[in-house]
């Protein structure tokens, strides 16, 4: 009984993080003369953006519209790429940098309008969020990883569930 309790609390202290819409962005703070953005091969995918932690740059398609829908919880696996007060850069290929503004006023980038994140789960060079698909509360989202130009690189060596694996 005791051990239920205490995986109990634990489970209630994860759903109160989250609710507060907790987890971190990923921010970027530019070293001098490197770029915020980059354009790299990773898995078996040429023309990736990527942050300057080497993390896949990924964008929802249901926000393809550049209405922010990734908040509270879905922030904890979706990490918006926010950029401070800098200007994202890019080299020339990686498509128009821009900035838009989240609902709790951080500053997120977008390449040709669509909005950046980060998937937790990655590490620099791996693509595991690309086609992932997840719901979070009557949210249904859809990721891929962003290529240069701006575009989607749809489902390609994705996973698709909502299976985090823990």
């Amino acid at each position: 009984m005791r051990r239920l309790l205490g995986i109990g609390a634990a489970f209630g202290a994860v759903l109160a993080l989250a609710a507060c819409g907790g987890g971190s962005s990923e921010s970027t703070t530019p070293a001098a003369g490197s770029g915020t953005v980059a354009v790299k091969s990773i898995g078996g995918l040429s023309n990736v953006l990527v942050a300057s932690s080497g993390k896949a740059l990924y964008a929802s398609d249901e926000e393809a519209d550049g209405k922010v829908r990734c908040t509270g919880a879905c922030t904890s696996f979706w990490k918006p790429f926010t950029v401070g007060s800098a200007t994202p850069t890019a080299p020339p290929d990686a498509g128009r940098l821009d900035v838009t503004v989240r609902p709790d006023g951080a500053r997120q980038a977008t390449a040709n309008g669509k909005l950046l994140y980060t998937f937790a789960e990655d590490k620099p060079g791996t693509l595991k969020g690309n086609g992932f698909s997840d719901d979070f509360g009557d949210q249904h989202l859809t990721w891929h990883a962003v290529l240069a130009g701006g575009r989607s690189a749809g489902a390609a060596g994705g996973s698709s569930g909502n299976g985090y694996g823990y």
